[in-house]
């Protein structure tokens, strides 16, 4: 059961990170509304390209995670994406960044989503036996 509720959560999350990466893909300004942030001139291409890839990549390494069973370390992509982005907020704030309610909530949701993954990954990968004790019931009949 905690399974499908992990895998659910995992979809769930996957699926709003499409529609932020496809929206950013499609409209780079959505990511200035989103993440509170002005971009302009050519620097639109890259943001264009590289955060929609983040969320892109994230989010289908997620989904790849959660459908299929014997690939539960495709969870650890979007886990080592949203560590090393929690990382980079953390190594600028350590150094005196410019910091607003904006980086805070980013490093709030990398969290909750490095969390999210490693913990699915952990429990997801573990053997059935491990995950459903009513499995091994017989056993000690």
């Amino acid at each position: 059961m905690i399974n499908w509720v992990l895998r659910g959560a995992i979809l769930l999350w996957a699926l709003f990170f499409v529609i932020v990466g496809v929206r950013g893909l499609l409209d780079p300004a959505t990511y200035s509304e989103t993440f509170k942030f002005t971009i302009s001139g050519v620097a639109i291409n890259t943001l264009r390209a590289d955060l929609s890839s983040f969320f892109l990549v994230a989010a289908g390494g997620a989904a790849i995670g959660a459908l299929v069973p014997t690939w539960t370390r495709a969870l650890l992509v979007p886990a080592a994406l949203f560590g090393t982005a929690l990382a980079g907020r953390l190594i600028g704030v350590a150094m005196g960044d410019p910091t607003n309610w904006g980086i805070i909530q980013g490093m709030i949701i990398e969290a909750l989503s490095l969390a999210l993954m490693l913990g699915s990954w952990w429990a997801l990968s573990r053997p059935a036996a491990a995950q459903d004790p009513a499995a091994t019931a017989h056993i000690a009949e």
